[in-house]
């Protein structure tokens, strides 16, 4: 362990607190732990803990920032309040983990499973979701400004506080999804299907009557959003 403030004490269960570990210490405690470990408060950033195996591990108020995951075993794992900006998780297996109040932005995804995994309340600025396996992945109330998840299907999910702000959408699938709140303002559409979406409570600042003509067609808009859009074309609707 490169510093710490409190020794671990493996023999006293599997919890490990206010530490600093570099990818050795992580290989010797996941081999001597016997089951799934907890961590609170603890450091890892800038770490390549590639290829290793997390699977049903918690994490709180702990710091990945810039950390190398990828190919990681991540199912069941459990992240609250996490500092990861700029994680990579590219081909890491997150199946059914949970991530809540943490901050991913910039994160790396390409390629990875995320089956049944769900994001509540978390930063994904800039992250990227490219190639993944998704069936079943949630978002809650969550900042996806300028992501890239091209391909994702949101299809007849209900879609809370979503903030998909100049996010590249491109060929996603939004059929019949509810959206309850969020933005799509400057978001990229090319390609992505809405009908049945209904957009009503969405911020749709900066799209034109063109983009919802040709990339929101069928979907269930507001008639305030109708007017600013009809507006935008210099037409006024007396």
């Amino acid at each position: 362990m490169r510093s710490h403030t409190q020794e671990p004490a493996p023999a006293e269960g599997t919890l490990f607190s206010e530490s600093t570990f570099d990818r050795d210490d992580v290989v010797r405690l996941l081999r001597e732990c016997g089951d799934t470990p907890t961590f609170e408060q603890c450091d890892f950033s800038g770490e390549d803990l590639s290829h290793l195996d997390f699977r049903g591990a918690r994490f709180t108020r702990c710091n990945f920032g810039q950390t190398v995951l990828e190919h990681s075993e991540l199912a069941r794992t459990r992240w609250l309040a996490c500092k990861s900006a700029g994680a990579r998780f590219r081909f890491a297996n997150a199946s059914d983990a949970r991530f809540c109040q943490s901050d991913l932005n910039n994160t790396d995804w390409t390629g990875s499973k995320l089956a049944s995994a769900t994001f509540t309340g978390v930063k994904l600025t800039g992250a990227r979701f490219v190639d993944t396996r998704t069936l079943g992945l949630v978002f809650h109330d969550s900042l996806l400004v300028g992501a890239d998840l091209r391909g994702l299907s949101f299809r007849k999910q209900t879609l809370e506080g979503l903030n998909f702000s100049d996010a590249d959408l491109s060929d996603c699938d939004f059929r019949d999804a509810v959206f309850e709140g969020g933005s799509l303002r400057n978001a990229l559409l090319r390609n992505s299907k809405f009908d049945g979406a209904d957009l009503r409570s969405v911020d749709l600042s900066g799209l034109r009557l063109a983009d919802v003509l040709q990339h929101l067609k069928g979907t269930i808009l507001s008639v305030d959003q109708a007017v600013m859009l009809v507006g935008d074309c210099g037409v006024r609707v007396m």
